[in-house]
């Protein structure tokens, strides 16, 4: 093999390796056929935090949070609430999750989910099911 040959496959397998350990590569494309119906309308930042606007305001989305993690059994460690803005961290035997309200209008509400397990990996699924289910609290009140 010549040695431009050989430079090009050391930088390909390093470009690899890198977008596999930050979930881009193959999970990027197997996100899409695996959404199912109740999380459409949720994304992801670059660093597979899950995200949604919903139009509730954001009185009524935190004590619908509130309901939720009571109800999938998460402790809540610590809120701080800002202008606002309100965070909520909390804990499973397995996840470390933080979750941020933002308040965009007055009836409009920013929730970010981050379930992390250790330092690299994050879990999409559980993010997700806390936005959903918030999302679902909500729609009872109505």
């Amino acid at each position: 093999m010549s040695n431009l040959t050989k430079r090009f496959l050391k930088l390909f397998t390093l470009l690899c390796l890198i977008l596999v350990l930050s979930n881009c590569a193959i999970m990027g494309l197997a996100v899409p056929a695996a959404v199912s119906g109740c999380e459409v309308g949720i994304n992801y930042t670059f660093t597979n935090i899950a995200y949604k606007t919903i139009c509730y305001p954001d009185a009524d989305v935190e004590a619908a949070l509130n309901n939720v993690l009571k109800k999938m059994d998460i402790k809540e460690t610590k809120r701080t609430a800002a202008e606002g803005k309100v965070s909520v961290m909390a804990v499973t035997d397995k996840l470390d999750i933080g979750i941020d309200l933002e308040k965009i209008t007055p009836t409009v509400t920013s929730i970010k989910v981050n379930a992390k397990e250790g330092f690299f990996f994050k879990d999409k699924a559980t993010a997700t099911e806390i936005i959903v289910q918030t999302e679902k609290n909500l729609e009872v009140k109505k």
